[in-house]
């Protein structure tokens, strides 16, 4: 009887543990390029002083590469003059430090995915907190903070990109619409080589509108009301990574409005395969692809428009 206790205790702590690595081995991480792998996953460092946000002055907040995760604010960085980004504070409960395998310096890894940042270094008196982060800027993703100009910018993903472009255009309070490739990792694709599938890039259209008549959530929910979210392989006929549904937020406000409308959708049943990614470069479609449909003089084959909010 009591073996039989122990085994069945055994048992449940054996698939709690397999359900949970499951769970992590699911989990979608950004597309990493080998340059990236090679200091994210293999623990590398990049060169100094020529990486991206050594010398970099913008305000906003830096995350991790892989999983978009929260690492740095953009005032607690500062110019340490060892040619990477050095930070004086980590958003709490981001960062995992672990002594490195050299035995004397320390580590730090991003808490979610275990990406290599870079190493933490203390009592160099640089600033008043007395520590420096000093990451490696291929391992960071900077999103920059909301602007205050009443003109803002929108990035979605909801399968072809001339639907897409076709109902945002028909949307009040929306300034201009292009339609292009972002997302993934080469730069300034065809539209040949993203429908071959090798590209990582979604097909995508920058949406420009007026703050002062429209809001980001008014747009956002738009966005969800013109085609099927729900759907994982594509949209309608056109089946393919480059047509999924997706967000890429330009700022931590948009996401958050992005998640809180998804949590609404998922309250109202609906099963939402729409990802939410930060905004990255976005490299504009060949001139052919805009404005198609005002061209052409039809309408969409696979958007339609459904009253949801």
């Amino acid at each position: 009887m009591i073996k039989s206790i122990i085994y069945f205790i055994l048992l449940i702590v054996f698939t709690l543990s397999s359900c949970k690595q499951m769970a992590q081995n699911n989990t979608k991480y950004n597309k990493l390029n080998a340059d990236e792998r090679n200091v994210i996953i293999n623990k590398g460092t990049e060169a100094p002083f020529k990486n991206e946000y050594f010398n970099f002055k913008g305000k906003g907040t830096y995350l991790c590469k892989q999983c978009y995760t929260p690492l740095f604010l953009s005032d607690n960085k500062f110019d340490s003059g060892c040619g990477w980004p050095s930070f004086d504070e980590e958003i709490p409960q981001s960062l995992l430090k672990t002594t490195d395998a050299d035995g004397l310096r320390t580590e730090i890894t991003c808490k979610k995915c275990g990406a290599h940042i870079g190493h933490v270094f203390l009592g160099e008196e640089f600033t008043a907190k007395n520590t420096r982060h000093c990451a490696n800027s291929i391992s960071l993703l900077f999103m920059k903070e909301k602007s205050d100009s009443v003109h803002d910018t929108a990035i979605f993903a909801s399968g072809c990109f001339w639907g897409t472009e076709y109902y945002f255009q028909k949307l009040e309070g929306v300034i201009s619409t292009q339609v292009g490739y972002t997302g993934g990792l080469t730069s300034n694709p065809t539209y040949k080589e993203v429908c071959a599938g090798n590209t990582g890039h979604l097909e995508a259209v920058k949406v420009v509108f007026d703050s002062s008549k429209i809001d980001y959530e008014k747009v956002c929910k738009y966005f969800f009301e013109t085609h099927d979210f729900t759907q994982t392989n594509g949209q309608g006929p056109d089946i393919g990574e480059q047509y999924l549904s997706a967000i890429f937020y330009t700022s931590m406000e948009q996401k958050k409005i992005a998640e809180k409308i998804i949590n609404i959708l998922i309250e109202k049943n609906y099963k939402v395969a729409t990802m939410l990614i930060p905004a990255k470069p976005f490299w504009p479609a060949e001139e052919y692809h805009q404005d198609y449909y005002i061209n052409k003089g039809s309408t969409p084959y696979c958007h339609i428009y459904t009253k949801i909010f």
